[in-house]
């Protein structure tokens, strides 16, 4: 699994107290071109992310010294950094729960490495802007302006004042997707398939980003934006809206 030349890719901080699997992701990392780091638990996970700001966590939710899951809320706390969730329960509740708190995905032990690392890259790869004209322009729906480009969504208040909406990446892909068309419906296959490509997402994990993406917008000042289409999925239903141009 060795490289002829250091990598000089993304890097990855490898949260996992078995060090076995944690050695075995950081050799396929590696060996695909990505920089790697690795710890065994939480308090040491939260004080290298501050201060290697990796651009991508694989983290196990089972780790000593602070859970994986408080780990993710200080990830969250502290910006929009992708994060993979790892455990060995096959409970989807627990699966669920990482997703609510802004997971961007998760795999299951026992896992086949080299898809650990395919999820590491399709996961990056929706992180990043897209470079079409349509991808980029911005989308104004009612008191919401979306800045693909910039990868940024604004809340427009009563007085005027734009509040940023502190999105994860998949919530801001939803958003982006709803807003494009208002008061079209999505199914929930065409969410996963667009908003979370290369990934074996259930249709309850779509459920779950669509409720925080909810609250935050209520959060907001912005109403019940998004509607549940009982049977058939979501649509994004302003009174009035406009696109910009």
């Amino acid at each position: 699994m060795s490289n002829s030349t250091p990598p000089s890719g993304p890097l990855v901080l490898v949260v996992e107290d078995e060090p076995g699997i944690s050695s075995v992701l950081t050799a396929y990392l590696e060996h695909a071109g990505f920089r790697a780091r690795q710890c065994a638990d939480g308090v040491e996970a939260m004080r290298l992310f501050r201060q290697l700001r990796p651009e991508m966590v694989l983290l196990d939710i089972h780790i000593p010294g602070m859970d994986g899951l408080d780990v993710l809320r200080a990830i969250r706390e502290d910006g929009q950094t992708p994060v993979i969730m790892v455990t060995a329960l096959a409970d989807d509740i627990d699966k669920l729960l990482g997703l609510r708190l802004g997971a961007d995905d998760y795999v299951v032990k026992p896992f086949s490495p080299p898809e650990v690392v395919a999820r590491v890259r399709a996961v990056l790869r929706r992180s990043q802007p897209q470079p079409d004209a349509k991808a980029t322009a911005k989308i104004r729906v009612g008191r919401i302006e979306i800045d693909p480009q910039a990868h940024v969504a604004l809340a427009y208040m009563e007085d005027g004042r734009a509040l940023p909406l502190p999105l994860t990446l998949t919530e801001f892909r939803l958003l982006s997707c709803l807003a494009a068309q208002p008061r079209r419906c999505f199914s929930r296959s065409y969410l996963i398939e667009n908003c979370l490509p290369e990934s074996d997402a259930l249709d309850r994990v779509i459920d779950s980003h669509l409720s925080k993406l909810r609250r935050k917008l209520q959060q907001a000042g912005q109403g019940d934006l998004i509607e549940t289409v009982r049977g058939v999925g979501y649509r994004l239903w302003p009174g009035e809206y406009n696109e910009a141009s």
